[in-house]
């Protein structure tokens, strides 16, 4: 091979060492351990907020056909030390052309501790098959025994065992 075409070879080869050089000592930096600090407050904050009680759990469970509407069936758990006093939902129906039908509010309260609850409400003049999803627009009010609870939404978590979806 002549001298003009092994240079472009030997380069090639030189900027693939290098790239191998410094994706290797990537590998290193990622894998050695670093070495032990106290947490930042911003590394602590997650974890206060998590201290502040579990998530409230909201599971649409079933939606019945009723003369005037629809009937909603929510299961609530409460897997928390607090009772809340006050726990209303701003509540939006969204209908199966995405418009949205209606929008409610509806108070789950009380919430008894360490308690699973059956909470039911109806939809005058939608029928159940006309309705999609709900969506939890906000928590209005989160009252425990303590005044007002904080991350009440944040900490909210939803889920459906119905066809329509249940989201925040």
């Amino acid at each position: 091979m002549t001298r003009q075409r092994i240079a472009p070879l030997l380069a090639c080869a030189a900027g693939a060492a290098s790239l191998y050089a410094l994706t290797a000592g990537l590998a290193v930096a990622q894998t050695s351990t670093p070495p032990a600090t106290a947490p930042t407050p911003q590394a602590a904050a997650p974890a206060a907020s998590a201290a502040s009680g579990p998530a409230v759990a909201i599971e649409l469970n079933k939606l019945e056909v009723t003369e005037k509407g629809c009937r909603v069936y929510i299961v609530v758990n409460n897997p928390s030390d607090a009772t809340y006093q006050s726990y209303k939902l701003d509540l939006v129906l969204f209908q199966t052309d995405g418009v949205i039908g209606r929008r409610m509010a509806i108070d789950l309260a009380p919430l008894r501790p360490l308690k699973k609850t059956v909470k039911l409400f109806d939809v005058e003049g939608i029928a159940c098959d006309k309705i999609d999803w709900f969506l939890i627009n906000d928590v209005m009010d989160c009252k425990s025994g303590d005044g007002a609870a904080d991350n009440c939404l944040a900490r909210l978590t939803t889920s459906s065992l119905s066809s329509v979806k249940l989201s925040k």
